[in-house]
């Protein structure tokens, strides 16, 4: 399996018993539905390696408790400790409406109900407070921010995201 194929789960933080059981922290809002999964992928150095899971147990809100097959003593633990893991990305719970994960949108074009077409949505940058569009405009990159109350609607049959952005934005980037 290769990481391009899955999406990021959370990571394993701590070791939580002597019998090499760890605890990993949950990125997402809804960790309750991934805390019966048979297996996880756990990345080692640049591989995705499957480990299959005995048990598991949600606890603190997004930690959870797992007992991997294999994974018997402190030792074993520490071999896991800070991986990542992986689910393949047709685990994803699907969403509707104007709600979409980052991946889906690539490739979406992006309209703006006053300026019209404005580009192919090429990436996302989170790494700032508030995630952006990256746009590409026939070369020109456009960065708008990813607010609720900018986008209007995400049109998945015809792979476009219809957004209402603040006056002059765009012709900022434009009229450089």
């Amino acid at each position: 399996m290769r990481k391009e194929d899955c999406f990021y789960l959370g990571k394993i933080v701590r070791k939580h018993s002597f019998r090499g059981e760890v605890v990993a922290k949950l990125d997402t809002d809804e960790p309750e539905i991934y805390q019966n999964l048979e297996s996880v992928f756990v990345a080692l150095g640049n591989d995705l390696v499957p480990f299959f899971i005995e048990e598991s147990l949600l606890q603190k809100g997004n930690q959870l408790r797992i007992r991997f097959e294999d994974v018997a003593s402190e030792d074993d633990a520490d071999a896991i400790m800070g991986s990542g893991l992986y689910l393949p990305i047709e685990f994803l719970p699907k969403l509707t409406g104007n709600k979409f994960y980052f991946h889906e949108i690539i490739g979406f074009d992006i309209e703006d109900v006053n300026h019209g077409y404005v580009g192919v949505i090429t990436g996302i940058n989170d790494s700032s407070a508030q995630p952006l569009f990256e746009i590409n405009s026939n070369g020109t990159e456009i960065l708008i921010p990813m607010i609720d109350d900018f986008i209007k609607k995400v049109d998945r049959d015809n792979m476009r995201i219809i957004v209402e952005s603040p006056a002059g934005l765009i012709d900022l980037y434009l009229n450089n």
